[in-house]
C-alpha cells in the first residue's frame, strides 16, 4: 500500500469548510433548534399558567424561574467537567436526553413540586448541551471563522425563538390546559439524539489532549477531506490534568485575571439579559395593560429579533479582536433597553422594540459565547468555559428572585433602565479590559 501523504496543519486552520463540516453544523443547529423550543417555552407559557391558577403568583414564578436557571448553572459546571472527561460527544448527547425528557415531564405533571424539579433538570440538560455544543464548534472550525460559524449556528438553531412565539400564540388560548401540548413539543430533541449517535463525531482537539493523535487526524480527514499531520499540534498540546487541576488553574497564573475579567463582563450581562428575554411577556402584560394575547403577539415579536440578530451580528464577530463588536454591541442594547423603559403603552413601539432587544440581545450573547473559549486551552477549555457559564447563570437564578420585588417597589421604568445599566457596565468592561481574540488561533491565544 502507498503511504498516504499528510500535511502538517493546526487542525482546521486554513483549510476550507467542507460539505461534511457544515453536515455537523446543521446537526448542532437541529440540536439548538430543539433546546430553544424548550428554553424559550416558558416565557409564552408562565402568563397563561398564572391566569389559571397552576402558579398562585409571581412569587411562585419567580421560583420556577429561578430554580430553572440553577439548573443551568449546574448544567454548565458538571457539564464542561463531564466534557473534558468523556470528551464532547457523549456529553452532547446525554444532555439531549436530559432536556427533552423534562421537558416531557413538565408537560406531564400537575404537581408544582415535580413541575419545578423538571424545569430545574431541563435547564440542566439545556446548558450542559450548550457549554459543550461552543466548545465543539470552536474546536471544529477553522480560526480565521469560529465566530462566524458559532453565530451562524446559533442563528439557524434559534429560529426556534420565533417558531415557540407562533405556535404557543396559536395554542395556549385554546384551552387552560393547552400550555401542556408547549412543554410535549420538546421532546422532539430525541431526533438529533438519535441522529448524533450516528453522526456527530468526537473533537480532533479533545483526542489529541487525550493522546489519541491518530484518532485526531482521522476525524479531521472525515470533516475536511484533506490528511493531516497532527504531530506539531500534538506538542503545543499541555499535558492531561485531573478535574480539579483544571478548576484551579483557570483561577491561577495568567488565567486568574483572564476569568475575573470575563466574570465582570459575563455576570451583570446575563442577569440583565435573562431578566429581559423571562419576564418581558409577564411585565408587558400586567404592567402596561396589553391583554394576554398582545403579550403573546410582543413576545413573539422578541422572538423573532433573535434569529435576525444573530444573521446580522454575523460578519461582524471575527472583527476588532471580538472585544470591539461585542462592547458596541451591548452599548446600543442598553440605550434600546432605555428607550423601551419610557415607551409607555404603545403597542406597535413595543413590539418594534421588544424585537430589538432580542436581537441586539443574542447577537452580542453569540459573540460572547464564541470569546469564552478562546481564554483558556484544551485541557481545561470546556471546564473554564462551564464554570464561567455556571457562575454567570447562579447570577441570573438567585436575581430571578429578586425581579417581582423590584418591579413593585420602582416600577416598569426603573427596572428597565436597571437592565440598561448592567448592560452599559458590560460594555464598558469589555472595551477598557477585554482581551483581542477573534480571528486567531486557538493554540496562538493559550
Amino acid at each position: 500500500m502507498v503511504n498516504e501523504t499528510k500535511i502538517k496543519n493546526n487542525y482546521f486552520d486554513g483549510l476550507p469548510v467542507s460539505k461534511t463540516h457544515l453536515f455537523l453544523f446543521i446537526l448542532i443547529v437541529l440540536s439548538y433548534f430543539f433546546e430553544q423550543l424548550d428554553n424559550n417555552n416558558f416565557s409564552f407559557i408562565a402568563p397563561a399558567i398564572l391566569k389559571n391558577g397552576f402558579i398562585a403568583d409571581k412569587t411562585q414564578l419567580a421560583t420556577v424561574t429561578s430554580t430553572y436557571f440553577l439548573g443551568m448553572t449546574l448544567g454548565g459546571f458538571f457539564g464542561g467537567m463531564i466534557s473534558d472527561l468523556i470528551g464532547r460527544r457523549k456529553t452532547f448527547l446525554m444532555a439531549m436526553v436530559i432536556f427533552s425528557s423534562m421537558s416531557i415531564l413538565n408537560g406531564l405533571t400537575s404537581d408544582f413540586s415535580v413541575f419545578v424539579f423538571a424545569r430545574a433538570a431541563t435547564g440542566f440538560g439545556i446548558f450542559m448541551m450548550m457549554v459543550t455544543s461552543i466548545a465543539y464548534i470552536a474546536e471544529i472550525s477553522p480560526g480565521e471563522s469560529r465566530g462566524k460559524w458559532q453565530s451562524l449556528c446559533a442563528a439557524g438553531g434559534f429560529c426556534a425563538m420565533p417558531v415557540i412565539g407562533m405556535i404557543s400564540r396559536a395554542i395556549i388560548p385554546m384551552s387552560a390546559d393547552a400550555y401542556r401540548i408547549i412543554f410535549y413539543l420538546g421532546g422532539a430533541g430525541f431526533l438529533t439524539f438519535f441522529l448524533g449517535l450516528k453522526y456527530l463525531k468526537e473533537s480532533p482537539r479533545w483526542l489529541v489532549s487525550k493522546g489519541r493523535i491518530a484518532e485526531a487526524e482521522e476525524v479531521v480527514k472525515f470533516i475536511t477531506g484533506v490528511a493531516v499531520d497532527l504531530s506539531d499540534a500534538a506538542k503545543n498540546t499541555p499535558p492531561k490534568v485531573n478535574a480539579m487541576e483544571q478548576f484551579i488553574g483557570m483561577f491561577s497564573g495568567k488565567y486568574l485575571k483572564r476569568t475575573i475579567i470575563l466574570l465582570l463582563i459575563g455576570v451583570p450581562l446575563n442577569i440583565a439579559s435573562f431578566a429581559i428575554s423571562v419576564w418581558t411577556p409577564t411585565l408587558v402584560n400586567s404592567a402596561l395593560g396589553f391583554t394576554l394575547e398582545q403579550s403573546l403577539t410582543i413576545g413573539t415579536a422578541f422572538m423573532f429579533g433573535g434569529p435576525v440578530g444573530l444573521f446580522l451580528s454575523s460578519p461582524f464577530s471575527d472583527k476588532g479582536g471580538r472585544k470591539i463588536p461585542m462592547g458596541i454591541g451591548t452599548f446600543i442594547w442598553a440605550a434600546l433597553a432605555v428607550w423601551f423603559a419610557f415607551a409607555g403603552n404603545n403597542y406597535m413601539l413595543i413590539m418594534i422594540l421588544a424585537f430589538g432587544l432580542n436581537a441586539l440581545g443574542m447577537g452580542v450573547g453569540f459573540i460572547a459565547m464564541a470569546y469564552v473559549p478562546e481564554h483558556y486551552p484544551t485541557k481545561m477549555r470546556n471546564t473554564s468555559v462551564g464554570i464561567i457559564n455556571a457562575i454567570q447563570r447562579l447570577g441570573v437564578s438567585g436575581s430571578q428572585l429578586f425581579v417581582p420585588a423590584l418591579m413593585a417597589g420602582y416600577g416598569f421604568k426603573n427596572l428597565y433602565v436597571g437592565f440598561a445599566g448592567l448592560l452599559m457596565f458590560s460594555s464598558l468592561a469589555v472595551l477598557l479590559l477585554g482581551q483581542s481574540t477573534g480571528g486567531r488561533s486557538l493554540e496562538e491565544i493559550d
